[in-house]
Formats: structure tokens, C-alpha cells, sequence
């Protein structure tokens, strides 16, 4: 079967049985490919382990549920199959760096891993190297049919790659900081999205360039700021850039291609 299709049909699988018990091995069987093959392919493309993208998007969506609902954190583990509060507390704590409890109480933003997708060369070739991989984004088509001639704000990590060099798990600890930055620098109502590995995009859902503009001094003020991992202080900073999009039916692509080449433009 030809590996972009793989994929796809994994991560429809994943989403699909996320609240349940499955094993990789399940996944490999309903993609009808072997299991090493279904790990090579995860890694190639994702850069992360099968276990670890499950984990990650059950965490992410526990996260959701923490800030929308008022259901008891024990709820929440024993539905997405946690086998207890302390088990899932643990994991979340080192996805998220708190506590669910501490999560519900300070935070707004539940979106730290959302569902990949794919995006197929557009020749139709199944060339590894031609399969990228997105993130859903649904929210924001919506929010942009409410909040027409908005500004939205890209935000970049600078030198992520370095800190992965040092650690996967500093480079998890810079994405959460960068995030929690924004988000505490946004104001009411703004929607706030992961884009990219390294990349975030906040609606502000106002035309006003000053209100744009007293975000990105917020965040860009605690650039130099540094994170801890294992006792070694790592700086963090962010690119920022505020632009209108020019169509407001924008689809993914074209959306990208703006961020990519806003962001371009602050970096010079």
C-alpha cells in the first residue's frame, strides 16, 4: 500500500479509537502493513514514536476537556483510560509541566499537539520526502467567518533546532513556555493555535494594528528569558509579525504561504 495512505488511514484509526485500548500492532493490522513498517514510517515522517503521538494526543484533548467541561479530573482519566488520577497526572504533568488541577485552575489553551494530517505532493507521487504533514486547524475557519478583517500574529521559536540537540524534552519545555507566553499575553477572547512544530498563529479578532501590536510587545518583551531543564538554563525567544490575511476563505496552503512569508520578513 503506498505509504501516504498508510499514514492517513493510522491517524484516522488513532483518532478514532483514542478513548480506547489499542496497540500498535492493532494500528499496523487495520493499515494492513507491518509493524515495523507502521514505526519506520512514524518516525520518518513525524519524528515521534507511535506511542508517544497517542499519548500526546490523548493528553491534549484530557487538556480540552479540563478547560470546557466541569467534569472531576478522575472522570476524565477513567474515560480516555487512564488506569488511575495518579497515572494520569503523571503523564500530564510531564506533558504539560503541572498538574491537571493546576491546568484547569491558570490555563486557556488546551491545543499543544493537535491532530496531524497530510498533505500528498501534488503531482500524486508517494515520495517520502513529498508527504508534509499539518495540523488541524478547523477552529480557526470559524473563527474567522465572526471576525472578519482581523489581524492574526505569527509567532516562530527562534533556535529550536539547537535546543532539540540538547534534548527532546528541552525542546518540549521551549514549545510549552512559548505558548504559555502568548497566551498570557492574549486578551479575551483571541484564538490561539499551534501550527507548526515550532510555529503559532493568534487571532486577535480585532482590526485595530495597536491591539496586534501590545500583544507582540508583551511576548517579544520576555525574549532573553530563559527555561530550565535539568538545572541548565536554556534562553528562549520568539519571532513575531502581525498581518491581515488576504482572503478571508483562506485555505490551509494559502494560509501557510502568508505566515511563512511574513515571518520571513521580521527574521531579515
Amino acid at each position: 500500500m503506498d505509504k501516504f495512505f498508510i499514514l492517513s488511514d493510522a491517524l484516522e484509526y488513532i483518532e478514532a479509537h483514542l478513548k480506547e485500548e489499542m496497540s500498535q500492532q492493532d494500528i499496523a493490522e487495520a493499515c494492513f502493513c507491518s509493524l515495523s513498517t507502521l514505526q519506520k514510517l512514524f518516525s520518518y515522517t513525524f519524528h515521534i514514536g507511535v506511542a508517544d503521538y497517542i499519548s500526546r494526543r490523548r493528553l491534549t484533548c484530557c487538556a480540552r476537556e479540563l478547560i470546557q467541561s466541569s467534569r472531576s479530573v478522575l472522570d476524565i482519566a477513567m474515560d480516555w483510560g487512564y488506569s488511575s488520577p495518579e497515572v494520569f497526572t503523571r503523564a500530564f504533568s510531564r506533558l504539560w509541566g503541572q498538574s491537571p488541577a493546576a491546568f484547569r485552575k491558570s490555563r486557556r489553551f488546551s491545543g499543544l499537539f493537535p491532530k496531524f494530517e497530510l498533505n500528498e505532493n501534488q503531482s500524486g507521487g508517494s515520495s517520502m520526502m513529498e508527504i508534509h504533514r499539518k495540523y488541524v486547524i478547523e477552529e480557526l475557519y470559524d473563527y474567522l467567518n465572526s471576525h472578519r478583517n482581523a489581524y492574526m500574529i505569527a509567532f516562530d521559536i527562534k533556535g529550536l533546532m539547537p535546543i532539540n540537540d540538547i534534548s527532546r524534552k528541552a525542546g518540549d519545555i521551549a514549545i510549552r513556555a512559548s505558548l504559555q507566553r502568548i497566551e498570557e499575553a492574549a486578551e479575551e477572547d483571541m484564538l490561539l493555535l499551534r501550527i507548526g512544530g515550532d510555529e503559532f498563529l493568534l487571532a486577535t479578532g480585532s482590526d485595530d494594528p495597536a491591539v496586534a501590536d501590545r500583544v507582540i510587545g508583551k511576548v517579544l518583551g520576555r525574549n532573553g528569558e530563559a527555561v530550565s531543564w535539568e538545572g541548565k538554563a536554556i534562553p528562549l525567544s520568539l519571532y513575531a509579525v502581525k498581518f491581515l490575511p488576504k482572503d478571508r476563505t483562506v485555505r490551509y496552503g494559502e494560509l501557510f504561504s502568508e505566515i511563512a512569508q511574513a515571518l520571513e520578513e521580521v527574521k531579515k
